[in-house]
């Protein structure tokens, strides 16, 4: 009967600490989330965009002249990109059918999915001037994925201000559930980005 008693007291004497120390272990570091700064995209410069090849080898390329989007700066020091391309806009260069195409339901399908959205996860400031990984989640299509980008090493001292900042990543077509064109596309499609840098306006 001792040991009986014995484990309902222990707990009830745990009980009371567990729960005074919930409350940190569910809100996590909250500095690292923090937003301290942000800059927003340069129209001037910055284009994104993305490119298909047929199956007979023929380069199909297209460009999102509508984005939204902004890289904030964290109280940590690290950064993270966040990207919003308006799918209605989206041009393929040179053919107004293919244009229609891939607004239409058979691709982006922009009257449900009238968004592209990637945020980054979390990434060193340097990562601009080295180039390297950028993990994030990509949601397209109603699917949100974990891909990876690829940054080139800088060109300049100040990239994203006196250089461009340039990107790439390719995804697979089928994990979107971008089925159309299929007899005549390949499943790889691969986003570009050249980006450049302004402060952010204050409303």
């Amino acid at each position: 009967m001792a040991v009986r008693e014995r484990t309902p007291r222990i707990a009830c004497l745990l009980l009371p600490c567990l729960l005074a120390l919930w409350p940190a272990w569910a809100q996590g570091p909250a500095d690292v989330a923090e937003v301290t700064g942000k800059r927003s995209f340069d129209p001037a410069y910055t284009r994104f965009g993305f490119e298909l090849r047929t199956r007979w080898g023929q380069r199909v390329s297209g460009v999102f002249p509508q984005y939204e989007g902004e890289v904030s700066t964290l109280a940590d020091g690290r950064h993270r990109v966040r990207i919003v391309l308006r799918t209605a806009e989206v041009i393929v260069a040179g053919s107004d059918r293919y244009t229609a195409l891939a607004r239409g339901p058979s691709f982006f399908d922009a009257q449900r999915y009238p968004y592209i959205e990637f945020v980054s996860d979390p990434h060193p400031d340097t990562l601009i001037q080295t180039g390297g990984r950028m993990r994030g989640r990509l949601s397209m299509h109603g699917v949100t994925r974990m891909e990876t980008f690829y940054l080139s090493d800088a060109n300049c001292e100040r990239p994203g201000t006196d250089c461009d900042v340039l990107a790439s990543g390719s995804i697979s077509r089928d994990d979107y559930g971008l089925d159309g064109w299929q007899f005549a596309l390949v499943d790889r499609v691969r986003f570009m980005l050249r980006v450049r840098l302004v402060e952010a306006t204050t409303p």
